[in-house]
């Protein structure tokens, strides 16, 4: 079920992730992990591989090569996001091996286990220090143009030139634009329209980030058309839950001159929630059935799901559920990440889930708050405003797709800003080696100052320490 175009993209993506440059494996791996749809699959017996697993093979090739080699696998350390994430990968594929009872769950939690931790370690080894994460954001750029030209062909033509063309598991279904109430719903590369949107939406911030970092023209250009591009995939979409999302982002970074009043604005919604719990006939909650950003969103879905999942905390709050369906009208589809997580695996994980994004904003509000310079503030705060995005748009959606590459991405650019932010604040480089010494001795000696004695003898031996 693969397109030999899509295969061939694959291996030479594999090829640059094993033996190329960290910039062109990064390239490599961001741009096949999210262009390349789920459904292009490789059937070997009982066993599926999409091409981000196969893209995971290779990046894991690279892993154990830098690491036999004596490099440090993951660029700023571990970190409690990492211990989250690993709680929550492992406990949901337990929980829904000792749910089901079958072979074929075994066979599916562990190709489960795999996608994320291969995902997420993958690029927490190649997103190292701030240089990477700075070149992930542009990569990410490029990724929204193509994007945002595909959707804007799909959405004037009817037809989507991924699934019409390349087939797969879901081209019959994806092959034609979608449609709801005369509106179409452009799909593009992804599994959803809600996704594809939803991927332009948690885009956003982080070019607006792009240009409040780098005040080069280049870069600024490049933040320009990728602000521009996620504008259009969001719209394109048609989806209430995506323009949710690119507005939740634009209103984190619209609070930036109240910095420092955070806690404060924190405390006054919080209060204003639960007032209105205590005065209002419904529950708080219920006010989402009440936005409609389009004119047909399933508003009310999203609310009875929420509404559903904490009546029946009792079926699910151990090791999950896989009755959840019965709750409801259309309760089986569920739109939203946080009761996904609790009906299919219990509180464990809907607890482990909840603090990768608090441990996120913590890290974030640390970083921005010791920034010495404020480029680097400002680059914190959007990415603190790219993680609210995402805060915003779970609550409509599922990732299931490559969107998820898009969320581990941001995950692993947090702690390295955070640790880049440290560092500068301590006077010490920000380089973090990968088998080629980071900058070369060929006279730049602003190069050669910016490169610690430790990166030298960690790469090349006393030799190269002695030089320097």
């Amino acid at each position: 079920m693969v397109h030999p175009i899509i295969l061939i993209a694959v291996v030479i993506a594999g090829l640059l992730i094993c033996f190329g440059s960290r910039n062109k494996a990064l390239a490599a791996f961001l741009s096949g992990a999210i262009l390349i749809p789920v459904d292009q699959i490789l059937l070997i017996g009982p066993l599926h591989f999409p091409m981000l697993r196969v893209l995971i093979i290779f990046g894991i090739v690279r892993l154990v090569r830098a690491k036999a080699s004596g490099s440090k696998v993951l660029g700023a350390g571990w970190n409690k996001i990492d211990l989250a994430m690993i709680v929550l990968t492992i406990v949901t594929a337990l929980d829904g091996i000792l749910l089901y009872r079958e072979s074929s769950a075994v066979i599916f939690q562990l190709g489960n286990l795999y996608s994320a931790f291969g995902a997420y370690f993958v690029l927490r080894f190649l997103i190292r220090d701030e240089a990477d994460v700075i070149r992930a954001v542009r990569i990410f750029a490029w990724i929204a143009l193509f994007v945002a030209a595909v959707m804007s062909y799909e959405q004037a033509t009817g037809k989507n030139p991924y699934y019409a063309y390349l087939g797969g598991a879901h081209a019959e279904l994806y092959g034609s634009s979608l449609e709801r109430d005369g509106k179409f719903r452009a799909t593009g590369c992804f599994g959803h329209p809600i996704l594809a949107g939803t991927f332009g939406a948690i885009s956003l911030p982080l070019f607006v980030g792009l240009w409040w970092r780098d005040k080069e023209k280049k870069s600024r250009a490049l933040a320009a058309v990728g602000i521009a591009a996620a504008t259009t995939i969001a719209l394109a979409a048609s989806s209430s839950t995506a323009l949710l999302g690119y507005v939740g982002g634009l209103v984190a970074l619209s609070f930036w001159p109240m910095r420092r009043w955070m806690r404060p604005v924190r405390w006054v919604i919080g209060i204003t929630l639960l007032s209105l719990h205590l005065v209002m006939k419904a529950p708080v909650w219920h006010l989402i059935s009440r936005i409609d950003v389009t004119g047909s969103s399933s508003s009310y879905h999203r609310y009875q799901l929420i509404n559903q999942c904490i009546l029946h905390f009792s079926d699910w709050w151990l090791i999950g559920t896989k009755y959840y369906a019965d709750w409801g009208w259309d309760m089986w589809d569920l739109s939203n990440q946080y009761v996904g997580t609790a009906d299919t695996g219990g509180l464990i994980p809907l607890l482990a889930f909840v603090a990768i994004i608090v441990f996120g904003f913590k890290y974030i509000g640390r970083a921005r708050r010791i920034a010495p310079q404020k480029p680097q503030e400002l680059f914190a705060w959007a990415l603190g405003a790219a993680l609210f995005a995402n805060v915003v748009a779970f609550f409509g959606i599922g990732y299931f797709d490559q969107t998820i590459v898009a969320w581990y991405a941001l995950l692993a650019m947090i702690p390295v800003v955070a640790r880049s932010v440290r560092q500068t604040k301590r006077g010490k480089p920000d380089v973090q080696p990968d088998n080629v010494l980071p900058v070369s001795f060929d006279g730049d000696e602003e190069a050669v100052a910016r490169t610690s004695l430790f990166d030298c003898l960690n790469v090349y031996g006393p030799a190269a320490g002695s030089a320097l």
